[in-house]
């Protein structure tokens, strides 16, 4: 699974994109309202590691998740 953090301009908020290891987007969420996707693709058990990991990644950066 790979995330990528998405810098909002304007009103537009930031983003976070979550992506298969084909690159299929599975969940695009606000930052700051994690929850409901998380929990349509399975993940809320690992939000709070997967939130962790969005706080400390640079926006446009894509990282390489193993869950």
């Amino acid at each position: 699974m790979y995330i990528i953090k998405v810098k909002g301009v304007a009103k537009i908020p930031d983003y976070v994109q979550l992506r298969d290891d084909q690159f299929t987007l599975l969940a695009y969420f606000r930052v700051d309202r994690p929850e409901k996707s998380l929990e349509k693709v399975g993940l809320s058990n690992k939000a709070d590691y997967i939130m962790n990991v969005i706080r400390d990644l640079p926006f446009g950066q894509i990282l390489k998740l193993d869950i």
